[in-house]
């Protein structure tokens, strides 16, 4: 039998004509660490106990979840890196050198289009990558066992895009760092996707939980903006915007809730799935078309790049 599950096999799951192994998933005992894990990422992850018994029992440790550990592990040696090569390990963008990395994403090099991706492995100092790589590690692994290395990576990344593109239109002077795009991304649909199954979730103090990481995302935009609008050194220019927080979070509760709520379903075959991927085309375009034209129609004095 294959691992994606038709409609036909939901239904019949519904009316009894096939069962999996026990009716509670937590009654599985003798069960292994890696099981127990499998378990508990079950109950984290999905809303319907079916959906949860089908995960526990099919799952397989090959492929692992290495997009999120492999994504943090970049940006942990990149940030290494540039500490020791700086000596700074907090506020490193006040460091002109910092600014001149070809990961970054300065509006005076747009032309450079791997820096709207690159910028994700670069980060303003231990806090943000600490809160970061927390994050990511806690939702982004756990969501990657559940939904598979291409879902969750499609949406870290377009989380990642969006940020850098809707910085280059809604904020035209400020460079941009950090993986907070990608991060937003998954942890707005992991919380969205919560919100939309509450009565379903069995995950132990999920509602004092979503107000932690709620407090924590507001504080992490509140530092952000913070920072934006402080006063900049005379050679540093802007700061990093914080607008991949908020497009990230965009994401992640239009693409990321549908691609969550969609487990072991075909997105290819659901309408929305499809007005979602060329709402995200036409912005795409609309980016492009404005990166190319709109900095010169507009006048917009961009600061040197370094």
């Amino acid at each position: 039998m294959s691992s994606k599950r038709s409609s036909s096999f939901r239904r019949a799951i519904a009316n009894g004509r096939r069962t999996l192994q026990r009716e509670i998933l937590l009654d599985e005992t003798g069960l292994g660490l890696y099981k127990r894990f499998v378990r508990y990422v079950a109950y984290e992850i999905l809303p319907c106990e079916t959906d949860r018994r089908w995960y526990f029992h099919q799952n397989r440790l090959c492929p692992p979840p290495v997009f999120i550990a492999v994504v943090t592990m970049v940006q942990i040696i990149v940030f290494m890196c540039y500490g020791i090569m700086l000596n700074k390990w907090v506020l490193q963008t006040y460091q002109p050198d910092f600014m001149k990395s070809p990961l970054v994403y300065h509006p005076g090099h747009r032309a450079q289009v791997w820096r709207f991706f690159s910028y994700m492995f670069m980060h303003v100092g231990l806090e943000q990558l600490g809160f970061n790589a927390l994050l990511q590690l806690m939702i982004g692994v756990p969501l990657e066992m559940v939904h598979g290395i291409l879902r969750i990576s499609l949406l870290y990344m377009a989380g990642v895009l969006a940020g850098s593109l809707t910085v280059s239109i809604t904020d035209m002077r400020a460079p941009v760092v950090g993986g907070s795009g990608g991060v937003y991304a998954l942890c707005s649909a992991h919380l969205a996707n919560v919100v939309m199954n509450w009565a379903g979730m069995r995950c132990p103090y999920k509602l004092l939980r979503m107000i932690l990481a709620l407090i924590c995302m507001s504080s992490e935009v509140g530092r952000a903006v913070w920072l934006r609008f402080s006063p900049p050194l005379p050679s540093s220019g802007p700061q990093p915007s914080f607008m991949a927080h908020l497009s990230g979070a965009v994401v992640g509760i239009s693409m990321g809730l549908l691609i969550l709520r969609s487990y072991e379903e075909s997105l290819q075959k659901q309408c929305s799935w499809w007005v979602i991927v060329f709402s995200f085309i036409t912005f795409l375009l609309f980016a492009i078309f404005w990166n190319i034209f709109a900095y010169e129609l507009l006048g917009v004095q961009i600061p040197p790049p370094p």
